[in-house]
């Protein structure tokens, strides 16, 4: 019986190690809980650009439920490149705006039996920017000029411009592309005409021998047109897929909830913020078509949209507060003093930006900021980096202002260098091209003017126009 018991005694030991590892580990005076402690939490990184394919972009294009489908080719293609390679931070500015907006473009265009895709147009027009100006003068998120916003109810004048309240605005876009559509029977030859205007697309039917569909006319438009519709499908593809691209906001931002109050009478904003404890910035934020913190007797009967959370208050004490928030004719003049006064004073960072060192061994060129010009589309022109643009100039933001001149010190690329290569060296001697985040056979023809998408498939055996990044092409 002993010599049994001793026998034995190996596995009761196996068991109850066992036991006290699988219960907490006790045993060794290891705890859970500080295990856990432990964990190391995996880093996520914004900055990464996952690799696509033409295939896999078509693939999610045909998958897409939509009212305004479209077929992906090249030039889409090249575009979604854009937004979520070469320029991802316009694009995280407007996703970070879109909730914003969004909302009210999707209520207008229910309103009107129009597809809700084309609340995307706002992106291209003006990023989803209330206040946004072209340099000929189209002003809002709908960029309407001065005569088309008149025909359809948005009025203006020195202290309010209605061409940036974002509803009214958003409901005249849906009237006028509506009309665009009945008189085109198609939605790409609508946008076209919301770019160009009517007469242009008409004129590039004729042209063309009659043809009826944007691609069939596309040689015709304008160029700007041209580019104009292919944009808005790639914005449509890419808000749908952001998060693939790992366009994914650090910090995202929130609408303010807002109520609307009609107070019926001349306003002075800054009164109206003072009584009712709301910081004015944010009834600026909230009232984007009220330009001099005013609202005059000729618009008295407009709303002013307030933070929900002073809705209740203000509503409560608008007669108390009536003659305290109203305008006069001294503050008026003092307003739009201060407003002139605002607009024409540079702010600190532009003046300081002579402080800035240009950099060694480049050369300074200026560039004068055009209509749809971002600083991302700016930076692939000049071959540098949004970071250097800001830097350089030393802007707080990505705002730019059309007919504002930027300093940009450019050296020659490796591109420039490889480009001159192909241009001075044997023909006998192969030339190489190495593939960048981002490109596409068609972004590469247009880097090497002389070559074709055709030729390159042929000098490099490619069945297809799939390519990656690092991978080397024959370009000459």
């Amino acid at each position: 019986m002993k010599n049994l018991s001793i026998s034995l005694m190996p596995t009761f030991l196996l068991i109850f190690l066992f036991q006290h590892l699988v219960s907490g580990q006790e045993l060794f005076g290891i705890n859970n809980a500080t295990i856990e402690e432990e964990t190391i939490v995996p880093i996520y990184h914004f900055e990464h650009i996952p690799d696509f394919t033409y295939n896999e972009v078509a693939k999610k294009i045909s998958a897409m439920e939509t009212d305004m489908p479209f077929e992906l080719n090249e030039r889409i293609f090249s575009f979604i490149n854009y937004f979520v390679v070469r320029n991802r931070e316009y694009t995280k500015m407007v996703i970070q705006r879109k909730d914003i907006y969004f909302p009210m473009f999707e209520e207008a265009l229910l309103d009107h039996d129009m597809p809700e895709d084309i609340k995307f147009l706002s992106i291209i027009e003006s990023g989803l920017n209330p206040k946004a100006k072209s340099r000929v003068g189209a002003l809002g998120l709908w960029q309407f000029m001065p005569a088309t916003g008149k025909s359809y109810g948005l009025d203006y004048n020195n202290d309010v411009d209605l061409r940036m309240d974002p509803e009214l605005s958003s409901d005249a876009a849906a009237k006028y592309l509506k009309a665009l559509y009945r008189m085109f029977g198609d939605w790409e030859l609508a946008l076209a005409a919301y770019n160009c205007g009517p007469g242009n697309v008409r004129k590039a039917i004729r042209r063309s021998g009659g043809k009826k569909t944007f691609w069939g006319v596309y040689d015709f438009l304008p160029k700007e047109t041209r580019s104009y519709v292919p944009q808005f499908q790639a914005m449509m593809y890419v808000m749908r897929y952001a998060e693939d691209h790992n366009l994914i906001l650090e910090q995202p931002t929130y609408p303010i909830a807002y109520e609307k109050i009609r107070f019926n009478q001349e306003l002075d904003l800054e009164q109206l913020a003072a009584v009712s404890g709301i910081c004015i910035e944010d009834l600026e934020h909230l009232n984007p078509a009220v330009q001099n913190r005013m609202i005059p007797a000729s618009n008295q009967s407009m709303a002013v949209n307030v933070p929900k959370s002073k809705a209740v208050f203000i509503t409560e004490n608008k007669e108390q507060f009536a003659d305290a928030v109203k305008l006069t004719s001294e503050k008026s003049v003092a307003l739009r003093a201060n407003a002139i006064t605002t607009t024409n004073t540079p702010k600190p960072a532009v003046v300081a930006a002579t402080t800035n060192k240009a950099p060694a061994n480049q050369n300074k060129i200026t560039y004068v900021v055009k209509s749809g010009d971002v600083l991302g589309s700016i930076a692939q022109k000049h071959g540098t980096t949004v970071t250097n643009i800001k830097n350089w100039n030393n802007l707080p933001s990505n705002t730019i202002k059309v007919g504002q001149k930027l300093a940009i010190y450019k050296k020659e690329s490796s591109f420039d260098s490889n480009l001159a290569n192909v241009a001075s060296s044997p023909a006998q001697t192969p030339q190489f091209y190495t593939v960048q985040p981002g490109d596409s056979l068609w972004i590469i023809s247009k880097k090497f003017n002389g070559i074709t998408i055709d030729q390159i498939k042929k000098l490099n055996n490619l069945n297809s126009n799939q390519i990656k990044p690092g991978q080397k092409l024959k370009i000459g």
